[in-house]
């Protein structure tokens, strides 16, 4: 299975898929030079990167492991804005430095980034016109990314938003069994409600109901798409009580 760029709530996970990694376009020599430079952190479960409201002091280059980004509202609640796979950076836009964070990052799983100051960063780029490259194409990927979050979130009902994003869970990590397909990735139902921009007793209603219409099958983490053409019909169908 081809590895995801990103995973967010979208029309489809290809309109937002195939981003570059950061340092691709580069030689050895200039790809060594950028990582001598960085300054490797590990992070786990749930570790912060950066926080909503710290200064920005560059970006960090995830290199292994799952990044969620999300925004906090001032009622403490929260939506995701996706999550960033390796080769992948986050920290931006502000990617020299400057201003503070409009955002979060916390490590989703046991994750290693690689921390690049602005300063450096916008010195290797005067000498390394292939890495500014790098990272304008990156930032065009994230503003088509957030683009696409923010067309769904204002034209899809909530119901709606929760079917689309099972079914991208189904292209991205669906297992073909012999009764549906298996979702071979662990999402709590508060990780799916901060995606969608619902409530966890909303998501777990809903699934609920899914289940009872025999759409899914959801137990002890696990969750199984046993009806994806139901599925797709259940996401024209439901209320938007969150």
């Amino acid at each position: 299975m081809t590895r995801p760029s990103a995973l967010l709530l979208a029309e489809a996970q290809g309109a937002v898929s195939g981003m570059p990694n950061l340092l691709a376009r580069l030689s050895e020599p200039d790809r060594a030079r950028v990582l001598a430079l960085g300054r490797p952190r590990t992070l786990e479960r749930g570790e912060a990167v950066f926080r909503q409201g710290d200064p920005h002091t560059g970006i960090f280059l995830v290199e292994s492991g799952l990044i969620r980004v999300f925004y906090s509202a001032p009622s403490g609640r929260e939506i995701t804005l996706a999550y960033w796979y390796p080769g992948n950076f986050v920290g931006g836009p502000e990617v020299f430095g400057g201003g503070t964070h409009v955002w979060s990052g916390i490590a989703a799983r046991r994750s290693t980034v690689l921390a690049l100051a602005g300063g450096e960063l916008k010195r290797l780029i005067a000498q390394m016109p292939e890495l500014g490259i790098g990272i304008i194409e990156g930032l065009v990927f994230k503003g088509k990314c957030y683009s696409a979050l923010a067309q769904m979130l204002g034209t899809r009902s909530v119901t709606e938003r929760l079917s689309l994003l099972l079914r991208s869970l189904c292209d991205l990590y669906g297992i073909e069994e012999e009764d549906g397909i298996f979702i071979g990735a662990a999402f709590t139902h508060e990780d799916l409600a901060h995606m969608v921009g619902a409530t966890r007793q909303w998501v777990t209603m809903t699934l609920k109901r899914f289940q009872q219409q025999g759409v899914l099958r959801f137990k002890r983490g696990q969750l199984t798409i046993l009806r994806p053409d139901l599925l797709e019909q259940a996401g024209g169908a439901g209320d938007d009580t969150r």
